[in-house]
């Protein structure tokens, strides 16, 4: 999935997806009686004019205690959209693992010209589903709890079988892949999720959320001055430690990639050619923090990285032309002339960081049964109906994140 190569079938996609227009998804939601989509920028901003994102609906583990979901082969599909940093994580994840033949996915579209019912699937025949028969991805929701009223959010775990939504938690949804599904991953599949080292990457994933992955929606959607501003600083001060705790460490952790590489990256990686579009005056681009930008570069030369999230995709989904013939954006006068094979070759540099430099990952142990690497997976704070707990001050850490705890240790 996620080839950056124009293909005749993809043009038949935009051209499905084109045609699909306001009046066609009314009738749709009215065929299946689901609602529009809510406005995060009217329903979760807080009284400060702060964006306060929503819990995840659909949080039921994957585990091996009674009521639990469990792994299975060929039951649940990965519900993603390309331009959605928390959903090209489960999938980068699945990929490295080896687990494509066991979970399928599928990409979502916009519904209609306004997007007025969220997720749909516009570039598919019919503007459905061929899966399941879905013109949206809040029938799988609706299926799954007929009072849901949030936004139906990607990347969606859905139940192709009963057509439901089983679990939205990107926050977890990783960690399920990694522990729970452990027994369909091959022999040599890369440990991204250490079992004696859960805790500190748990702490670490909980604390880059606020910070990091959700800083350019704090900025993009808040409604006030301060909340900006309160967003701008908090986000740059963390890429600062960031760069700071790369200077020494080829990855988050040590010398391997581990489930806190790919949250990092899903967001980094759209920064100078997505994400800058919605926040203003950036004080500073990516590829201007030489550890982080070097980082980037060495993860984008891993296929399941690449294939499923690159900047030169990222920027081609982008803003269209604007029509007008004098004032043109940015990415369509040069980004578009972006020689981005060039700009994001990797120079080896990092390699000099690391024990084993030619090893980017971790392996399970010859002898590890799934019993030996099974366990509950942590709650997220994230995930609390109260308001006040998702605040982004409450993501905090033991050790300052420009320190790498497990330093020599992974």
């Amino acid at each position: 999935m996620g080839s950056c190569g124009f293909t005749e079938t993809q043009e038949n996609a935009e051209e499905l997806l084109s045609s699909y227009t306001d009046q066609e998804a009314e009738a749709h939601a009215k065929e299946v009686g689901v609602d529009p989509r809510p406005n995060e920028t009217i329903s979760e901003i807080d009284a400060r004019g702060a964006f306060i994102r929503q819990p995840n609906a659909f949080i039921q583990p994957f585990g091996d205690n009674e009521g639990d979901l469990k792994a299975e082969a060929n039951r649940y599909s990965i519900y993603w959209a390309i331009g959605c940093n928390w959903s090209n994580r489960p999938v980068i994840v699945r990929d490295l693992l080896g687990l494509q033949d066991v979970i399928k996915d599928q990409l979502t579209t916009s519904s209609g010209e306004t997007n007025k019912y969220g997720h749909g699937f516009g570039d598919q025949p019919g503007h459905r589903d061929a899966t399941t028969g879905a013109y949206f991805l809040s029938e799988f929701y609706k299926r799954a709890n007929p009072d849901f009223r949030g936004r139906a959010t990607t990347p969606t775990f859905v139940d192709i079988i009963e057509k439901k939504a089983v679990n939205n938690d990107y926050h977890r949804l990783t960690n399920y892949l990694e522990v729970q599904f452990r027994p369909f991953q091959p022999k040599d599949a890369p440990d991204l999720y250490p079992k004696k080292f859960r805790k500190e990457i748990d702490e670490f994933n909980d604390w880059l959320f606020p910070h990091v992955n959700n800083g350019h929606y704090r900025m993009a959607f808040c409604q006030s001055p301060e909340a900006y501003d309160e967003a701008y600083e908090d986000f740059y001060e963390s890429l600062d430690k960031l760069e700071k705790r790369l200077e020494t460490n080829r990855f988050l952790f040590g010398d391997y990639i581990t489930d806190s590489d790919v949250r990092a990256y899903v967001t980094l990686v759209r920064w100078d050619v997505s994400y800058y579009h919605n926040i203003g005056p950036v004080k500073k681009p990516i590829k201007d923090y030489k550890n982080i930008w070097g980082y980037l570069r060495e993860l984008n030369t891993i296929p399941a990285f690449h294939n499923n999230s690159n900047a030169k995709t990222l920027a081609a989904a982008g803003p269209k032309k604007s029509g007008n013939k004098l004032f043109r954006g940015y990415n369509e006068r040069i980004l578009s002339k972006v020689d981005f094979d060039a700009l994001w070759a990797d120079d080896g540099e990092r390699r000099k960081l690391s024990k084993n430099p030619d090893e980017v990952f971790l392996r399970h142990p010859e002898d590890e049964t799934y019993e030996d690497y099974a366990g509950e997976i942590s709650k997220s704070i994230w995930n609390s109906p109260n308001w006040e707990d998702r605040d982004p001050k409450n993501g905090v850490l033991s050790v300052d994140a420009s320190i790498n705890p497990l330093k020599g240790l992974l």
